[in-house]
């Protein structure tokens, strides 16, 4: 019985619900990224490149299953052994695109709880004890 006490304390802490919502949400928005990625920023690169689909650029690393295919899909089923590098640029601008993201998350949480620096503040007026003790001093400078 310790056994599932002690798992359900540990499922119910706040941070362990905190990092679920976090997955589960850091999960959907990559599906987004890779919508923008997919429908926006490729075809726009495409077209800066002169019409490339990057989803389609490979190198075929040798000719054992033929030498030329019609595109990536075709290569794959026939086996020939590829380097689809089109995928791993869409992959980095992935990347690029979640971190630069997540950057701008964190830069605007940081302003969002940095606390203003404030002036220092203007030291008590003396006591009336303290005023009696600082003419005294005073007074015996004089002297």
């Amino acid at each position: 019985m310790g056994f599932f006490k002690e798992f359900r304390d540990f499922i119910s802490k706040g941070n362990v619900v905190d990092l679920a919502v976090g997955v589960i949400i850091g999960a959907a928005f990559g599906k987004i990224v890779s919508a923008l990625v997919d429908n926006i920023f490729m075809p726009i690169l495409g077209i800066l490149t002169g019409k490339v689909d990057f989803k389609e650029k490979y190198w075929l690393l040798n000719d054992s299953k033929g030498t030329s295919f019609e595109s990536l899909a075709k290569a794959k089923e026939a086996g020939a052994p590829i380097l689809s590098y089109g995928l791993f640029i869409q992959a980095v601008i992935e990347f690029l695109v979640i971190a630069f993201c997540i950057f701008l998350l964190v830069k605007g949480i940081n302003a969002l709880t940095k606390k203003k620096e404030e002036a220092p503040a203007a030291p008590p007026a003396p006591t009336a004890q303290e005023k009696l003790l600082m003419e005294i001093r005073d007074e015996l400078k004089k002297r």
